[in-house]
C-alpha cells in the first residue's frame, strides 16, 4: 500500500515538472515589462490577432500574423529571422501562449500576459507607439 501511495505522489510531482516545462519555454511579463522589450527596436513585435482587431488598434510597429490561421507558423518563419526576440501579443492572452509555445523553439519569446487589453489599459491609447517611455 505504501508502494502504491509513494508512486502516486512521485507520478504527481514529475506530472507537474512536466507541465512547467512548458512554459519554460517563452517568458510571460506584464504590460511595462513588455513596453521595456520592446524599446529595443531588434525586437520584433508580434501582433497574433486577426487582421480585423489589428485594424481596430495595435501596438504601432507590430508585425501581424493570425496564430489562428493554419500557416501561422510558416507565416511567421518565413517574416520573421531566426534567432530573432519576438515579443508577442493578442487581445487577452489566451491565443499569444499557443503563438509562443509554436514558436519557442526558433526565437527568444516575450509574452504579453494580459494582451493588448492590459497593454491599453495600463497605457490607454496614446502610448500605442510606446519606445522607451
Amino acid at each position: 500500500m505504501k508502494k502504491i501511495i509513494i508512486m502516486g505522489i512521485l507520478s504527481s510531482i514529475f506530472g507537474l515538472m512536466g507541465c512547467n516545462a512548458q512554459t519554460d519555454r517563452f517568458k510571460t511579463v506584464d504590460a511595462k515589462a513588455f513596453a521595456e522589450v520592446i524599446a529595443d527596436t531588434s525586437v520584433v513585435v508580434l501582433d497574433v490577432r486577426t487582421a480585423e482587431e489589428f485594424q481596430a488598434g495595435h501596438i504601432k510597429g507590430a508585425l501581424n500574423i493570425d496564430v489562428l490561421k493554419s500557416d501561422f507558423e510558416k507565416k511567421a518563419t518565413s517574416e520573421i529571422p531566426e534567432g530573432k526576440t519576438v515579443a508577442l501579443y493578442c487581445r487577452s492572452g489566451n491565443r499569444s501562449k499557443k503563438a509562443a509555445n509554436a514558436l519557442a523553439s526558433k526565437y527568444k519569446v516575450i509574452e504579453l500576459g494580459t494582451g493588448y487589453i492590459g497593454w491599453t489599459q495600463e497605457f490607454g491609447t496614446r502610448l500605442l507607439d510606446y519606445k522607451g517611455y
